[in-house]
């Protein structure tokens, strides 16, 4: 029986680790990448790309990471490639919609391990990022068009990427029924540190705002003003987006919009002659990492029997970031606005992923005690032993996100005298070119007392 066991656990780890890492079979992905994440917190950008682990979720979490950490470093042409790789691996995976072989052994390994053995599928919001980026690396090199292509892809990579996701959710659904656990989800449910929490911001107003941008210096004037409104729609309190929907309201003679625009926000003040716009969008902070969280959970199975076990569940602690001091533009303060709050769109996206990620434990935990039983025939304490121990050490929770994205963005705009100008923060500079007619975008990333930007000028407006 002994030998049995071992076999057994030995034969689980090599099927789990063919997909990935014996740490992602007993850790988990914040863990592993605790040293990159802080190294960006604290701004130390070089660091961070340093102590980047080597691909420990995969092509698409690991291309995304790599982009990210890579951009806010200055290294635009590594930034590019690794969201290209990733963006690859993500057309790959939406075109096996339907699950094959290789998923399907996956989802095998899965069910007596953990969900780190399970092909990451990024969030709808991460999908969004990850054409947002390719869309900074573009505009960073001076390629409208590219970047325009990204925005466009965006909304319809999100929409492929829900439709998928509800299909799982209707899977599970039913793999609960089958199984006799839907008594028990409600259960975990109630219990689990964010349930119940309905988060406003579950769009990105920060692409739906840079598209219309992009749209708008390329002369698609109709384009812009529609995810203009649709950034408005995500933060109606910024005035930012307000006066930028009036003065495209206005230009286009939008009648009825303006009617109820200026009942709400005032009418637009339009700019004084030989004046450009200045856009800065602010990305502060890096968004919060995935913890773990236990619950002993008492779950019957289909005969009857019962089994008391852990779920090992991700969820996000409570945190505050200290607020940024402000940046400064030709000696006068620039006070931005939110434009998104990523933090609260991953807390919202775990939420809609955890009655899977339940069912999924759930099973797990029937499949796991199957095992047990098995090794503990015939009074064997060992086997029964060594079951337990594999099955705890086993059970981790499912930390994957990606970790590198800000926390937060606010975005300010202003018209400007055509020339060069001056923003600055914490004793660093740097100089933006103004021309009449035209918008100039600032990016701009802060972390801890460092920061990363740039400004390029736009098209014609």
């Amino acid at each position: 029986m002994l030998k049995r066991a071992a076999v057994l656990m030995l034969s689980l780890s090599i099927t789990a680790c063919a997909n990935l890492s014996t740490q992602s079979l007993f850790s988990h992905y914040s863990a592993s990448n605790a040293q990159v994440h802080q190294a960006l917190q604290q701004g130390n950008y070089t660091e961070a790309v340093e102590a980047l682990p080597d691909a420990p979720a995969g092509d698409i979490l690991d291309g995304m990471e790599r982009g990210r950490v890579n951009f806010v470093a200055g290294q635009y042409p590594d930034s590019f490639a690794a969201l290209q790789r990733a963006d690859m691996a993500v057309k790959e995976q939406q075109r096996q919609a339907v699950i094959q072989l290789s998923e399907g052994l996956n989802q095998a390994g899965a069910l007596l391990t953990n969900d780190n053995m399970i092909t990451y599928q990024p969030a709808d919001y991460e999908l969004g990022f990850m054409h947002l980026y390719l869309a900074l690396n573009y505009i960073q090199q001076k390629d409208l068009e590219g970047a325009l292509v990204e925005v466009r892809r965006a909304n319809q990579v999100q929409e492929s990427a829900r439709k998928l996701r509800e299909a799982e959710l209707g899977q599970a659904a039913q793999e609960a029924q089958r199984k006799g656990l839907n008594q028990n989800l409600g259960a975990v449910l109630a219990r689990y540190p964010d349930a119940g929490e309905k988060l406003a911001n579950v769009q990105n107003g920060y692409l739906f705002y840079l598209s219309g941008i992009l749209y708008e210096a390329d002369g698609e004037l109709n384009s812009a003003y529609i995810d203009y409104k649709r950034a408005l729609a995500v933060a109606p309190n910024n005035m930012y987006i307000a006066n930028t929907v009036l003065r495209l309201a206005t230009r286009m003679q939008m009648t009825e919009d303006l009617t109820r625009l200026q009942a709400r926000y005032g009418k637009y003040a339009p700019a004084e002659a030989g004046e450009g716009r200045v856009v800065i969008l602010d990305e502060q902070g890096v968004v919060l990492a995935r913890d773990g969280w236990r619950l002993p959970l008492w779950l019957q199975d289909s005969r009857g029997d019962g089994v008391i076990y852990n779920l090992a569940l991700p969820y996000y602690r409570n945190s505050t970031r200290p607020p940024m001091s402000t940046l400064v533009l030709d000696d006068k303060p620039v006070n931005g606005s939110e434009l998104a709050n990523v933090d609260n769109m991953a807390r919202n996206s775990l939420n809609e992923e955890l009655p899977v990620i339940v069912v999924r434990q759930a099973l797990r935990v029937l499949a796991k005690d199957e095992v047990r039983k098995s090794a503990a025939k015939n009074g064997n304490e060992l086997g029964n032993a060594l079951a337990n121990i594999f099955n705890t050490l086993t059970e981790q929770p499912d930390t994957r996100s990606w970790q590198s994205l800000p926390s937060s963005i606010s975005m300010y705009h202003t018209d400007l005298q055509a020339g060069t100008h001056k923003l600055s923060w914490s004793g660093q500079s740097l100089d933006i070119k103004v021309a009449a007619g035209r918008t100039t975008m600032v990016w701009v990333s802060r972390q801890g007392n460092q920061l990363s930007w740039w400004s390029v000028l736009l098209g014609e407006s």
